[in-house]
């Protein structure tokens, strides 16, 4: 049978007793192989979401995806995972649906990023994508404490390190001082960082994904982004020389997997291909079926896009996966725009 739905919202008088009535055993029981761990996902229908279900089912763990909507809840269900409606953002739900779970482990890919990739639709998802990032992240770590919770993994990012010179490894400080978005987005990932991996008694997990690309991202031949290059919407900045950290959405639901047992601290989860703008945007390009990149000025840049475009083309800097091929046996497909 598939696991049962399991509905509550704060305003319920008792919604943990109402939940016993479909009591999580249940699911456990209609599972034929061994149930190696208990994991709770927030974020389980994303992009990383959706792939991670698959390999954390397929690896005998039993999964309980928490969504806010009846609909995705529903396809969770369907999937195999024991789906509990909450809302991030309301701390007595998750909680509540933490303590009823008692997994083993929490994995936090909250987001709440825009369907489209556009700079209007990403500036106006910012405010609330950081308040579900940072309050949902609070809230799923309160839940953790009152369920004795032993292990967190959250989501973070390989691609905003601070300039300097080669790869960057996992002890190198992120770009604070980088242009405006970019800046806010390095504070937030270390508040979220900071909040896992200094809590005591727990085993905290720091995954440092590249920029994904694969099935369900804007980063597809079919996606936002192809779209915008068959259109001549994404040239090459100055010289193109920002450093790009990829990873295959699939690949970094692998290491995901591979991070419930292992050592606490932060991971850079990246393929071997960090390439220069004027490099991958070329080979996307290509990969699309688009004509060249159109070049632009810094400066012509600057007036169009704004500082952060700017900075993502000239800037960024890439990151080193040695750590996670070490500790987490990460194997990473090649770049595939780059074949």
């Amino acid at each position: 049978m598939s696991p049962p739905v399991v509905g509550r919202s704060s305003s319920e008088e008792d919604p943990v007793s109402e939940r016993r009535n479909a009591p999580f055993a249940d699911c456990v029981q209609s599972i034929t192989f061994e149930v190696t761990m208990r994991v709770f996902l927030a974020g389980a229908t994303g992009a990383i979401g959706k792939p991670l279900v698959r390999l954390l089912l397929s690896s005998g763990h039993m999964v309980f995806g928490m969504t806010r909507s009846t609909d995705a809840a529903k396809t969770l269900s369907n999937a195999g995972v024991a789906a509990i409606m909450a809302d991030a953002l309301d701390p007595v739900s998750v909680k509540d649906a933490v303590v009823e779970a008692r997994p083993d482990v929490i994995i936090n890919e909250l987001t709440s990023l825009p369907r489209h990739y556009t700079p209007a639709e990403m500036k106006a998802a910012a405010e609330r994508d950081g308040k579900v990032r940072l309050q949902g992240n609070e809230n799923l770590l309160a839940g953790a404490e009152s369920a004795g919770v032993g292990r967190f993994l959250v989501q973070s990012s390989a691609f905003w390190y601070a300039p300097g010179p080669g790869l960057a490894d996992e002890t190198e400080g992120f770009a604070f001082d980088a242009s405006p978005a970019i800046a806010a987005g390095t504070r937030q990932y270390a508040e979220l960082e900071s909040s896992v991996l200094r809590r005591n008694g727990m085993i905290g997990v720091a995954l440092r994904y590249g920029f994904f690309y694969g099935p369900g991202t804007w980063f597809t031949p079919e996606g936002d982004v192809g779209e915008q290059v068959r259109q001549q919407q994404l040239p090459i900045i100055g010289n193109g020389q920002g450093v790009a950290t990829w990873v295959h959405v699939e690949d970094a639901a692998g290491a995901t997997v591979a991070a419930l047992d292992c050592a606490s601290g932060a991971y850079n989860v990246v393929d071997d291909d960090p390439a220069e703008q004027r490099v991958w945007l070329a080979a996307f390009a290509r990969k699309c079926g688009a004509p060249p990149p159109p070049h632009v000025t810094e400066e012509q840049a600057m007036q169009a896009s704004g500082a952060d475009a700017v900075y993502y083309a000239t800037r960024l800097r890439g990151a080193s996966n040695a750590k996670a091929k070490r500790e987490l046996s990460f194997r990473p497909r090649r770049l595939e725009w780059l074949d």
